[in-house]
């Protein structure tokens, strides 16, 4: 296997999987094969797909071998096509449904429902093996849509019913506040990577190895938490306040952010994260402690970064996003990112003293000190007297803090997608990026 030049990649265009921003190609799934180029020591060539079934197509193309990085559900029917991996994953299929229609609670519901569901999908083989039991139960599939389109469909009243897995879910959750779990399909499924059924297994057997190799040193655990770690901190409610604060608070400030996080080097939609975490993007907001303003800055810290007004939202803006700069650049040159932004976060909520205590603790534990997936666990103690009473600053609600990082990135994920259109056909050719798997036969 290490005598290829590449890995040949192919997944889904999809958040859980594979996407571009503005800094270049990402998701779950993209950074996990990236990693495994690396590890083999070859170039990473992406191909995505318009379906699954295209995607099975492809993978039986044996020359050159390929690996399917795309969520994929090992289901018995599929490892008669495919061979799988070690999961590195756990998924639970989820039944979805619309606020204020009726709920399923039960498989026998969904008889007589208009539900759609993937082509190819391992829902679509779950549903075909529940239609033995239930003969009566009739699903449509489609191949023109992603599961974005599906939950799209189910909010917008297009179909009643659809079946996606509970990670693709959370993270699309809180652009369709309407959205409600009906019930568990089943139990949680293990999610892997295929390659194509043949006599040479070496690219399982270095996947397998690779896989083992980060689950020990702790590098999939923290893609976890990068990418699934804090979806779900929203909620029904906060997913529907926010919603409707994107277009109605939002659009008064989105220059301002713009222009303080040019100024400082910071992406403006981080500066708009925090500034929704700190007041909801109110410019009068005051908290108990005397906090104020928009970005809810201190009086010695709005002095400091010269403001005169709290209340001013441009000046708390301003005040707020030069303060994060300085707090970014003064964190130890060890942490990198992406821990270094959250480290950023974590001071500009709890101070850079306690923060430095936390690291100290962890280090203490055996844990890294420039990793927040470690620090994180810490911070809480910094509100119990036998760990606290160890450090040089004393007590903390460092519990607070945690939530804290956990919402603004939570907020800072959905400013990514709302206001970052999507690169998708003729541009993504164009960007030289990755191949789109419609173009690689003609190679």
């Amino acid at each position: 296997m290490r005598e290829a030049a590449t890995l040949h990649v192919l997944t889904r265009n999809s958040p859980a999987t594979y996407f571009q921003d503005r800094n270049g190609e990402t998701g779950f799934e993209y950074e996990l094969a990236k990693r495994f180029a690396e590890h083999l020591g070859v170039t990473l060539q992406i191909e995505t797909v318009d379906n699954l079934d295209e995607l099975f197509q492809r993978l039986g193309q044996t020359d050159p071998p390929r690996l399917a990085a795309a969520g994929l559900v090992a289901t018995s029917a599929r490892r008669t096509q495919a061979r799988f991996s070690e999961p590195y994953l756990q998924v639970t299929p989820q039944v979805v449904y619309r606020n204020g229609q009726r709920r399923p609670t039960r498989p026998a519901d969904l008889v007589g429902k208009q539900l759609l569901v993937l082509k190819g999908s391992s829902h679509a083989e779950q549903l075909h093996d529940l239609q033995q039991q239930l003969p009566e139960l009739r699903f449509e599939q489609s191949a023109e849509v992603e599961v974005v389109d599906l939950l799209r469909m189910v909010e917008e009243g297009q179909i009643e019913l659809t079946l996606v897995d509970s990670n693709e879910l959370a993270m699309n959750q809180v652009y369709f506040p309407e959205l409600r779990i009906a019930f568990d399909f089943s139990d949680s499924l293990p999610v892997a990577w295929a390659m194509a059924a043949s006599e040479d297994d070496s690219l399982l057997q270095e996947a397998n190895r690779f896989l083992r190799e980060v689950a020990a040193n702790g590098t999939l655990q923290r893609l976890k938490e990068r990418y699934y770690g804090h979806v779900d901190v929203l909620g029904y409610v906060g997913a529907y306040t926010f919603a409707r604060h994107l277009q109605q608070r939002l659009p008064r400030y989105e220059q301002t952010f713009r222009q303080t996080a040019q100024q400082h080097q910071l992406d403006w939609r981080l500066l708009a994260a925090i500034g929704y975490q700190e007041s909801l993007w109110q410019p009068d907001a005051t908290s108990k402690t005397g906090v104020r303003g928009l970005m809810m800055l201190t009086q010695n810290t709005a002095q400091a970064m010269g403001v005169a007004n709290r209340l001013d939202p441009v000046q708390s803006i301003q005040g707020g996003g030069k303060y994060f700069a300085k707090i970014y650049a003064n964190l130890s040159e060890s942490i990198v990112e992406p821990d270094r932004t959250w480290f950023a976060l974590a001071a500009y909520n709890i101070g850079i003293g306690h923060l430095a205590d936390a690291r100290r603790l962890a280090k203490a534990e055996g844990l890294d000190p420039d990793k927040w997936l470690d620090v994180q666990k810490i911070l809480p103690r910094l509100a119990q007297k036998q760990w606290y009473s160890k450090t040089r600053y004393g007590y903390a609600r460092g519990g607070e803090t945690v939530h804290f990082v956990r919402n603004i990135r939570r907020y800072y994920d959905i400013l990514n997608w709302v206001s970052q259109p999507q690169l998708e056909g003729r541009q993504l050719a164009e960007s030289g990026l990755h191949v789109p798997a419609l173009h690689t036969d003609k190679r």
